[in-house]
């Protein structure tokens, strides 16, 4: 009689387990599916010679084709004609814009260069007193788990 109980609740058991609702993922991997070209059977079935620096044989510009499958030009041919209207609203880029930027961000910190112990003594009253402020949130009671212990 007990071992009757013991194979039905073994039985139970293993039909339970086929229940779980959860799956792994959480749906399909849009990444996983890679399209590419039709398979083809060769005329001669040895394989060829490797040939370093030459082309692959089953993608012969995977480049353009990415370019193609992410919504680019192919033909390689610049700027589309339909965001020419924004280039021009834009106009050209300044060919120093970074020194330039660099140079007037200095002259708004008064010539302190991050990095350097102007810049951070300019900056002092702004820094974060990490002890301070772990004092203050564990007086007002809040959790800091991640804080290290109480000396």
């Amino acid at each position: 009689m007990r071992t009757t109980h013991i194979i039905a609740a073994l039985c139970a058991l293993a039909l339970v387990s086929g229940c779980n609702r959860t799956r792994g993922g959480g749906g399909p991997d849009e990444f996983s599916v890679l399209p590419s070209d039709a398979l083809q059977i060769p005329d001669v079935l040895s394989l060829p010679q490797p040939t370093p620096g030459g082309t692959n044989r089953t993608d012969r510009t995977p480049t353009l084709d990415a370019v193609a499958r992410l919504g680019g030009s192919p033909s390689g041919s610049g700027i589309p004609a339909s965001d020419a209207a924004l280039l021009a609203a834009a106009g050209a880029p300044e060919p120093q814009i970074r020194a330039t930027l660099a140079g007037e961000a200095a002259a708004r910190q008064g010539g302190a260069r991050p990095g350097t112990a102007r810049y951070y003594g300019r900056f002092a009253a702004q820094r974060l007193d990490a002890p301070a402020e772990l004092a203050r949130w564990r007086a007002a009671g809040a959790a800091t788990p991640s804080a290290p212990p109480r000396d």
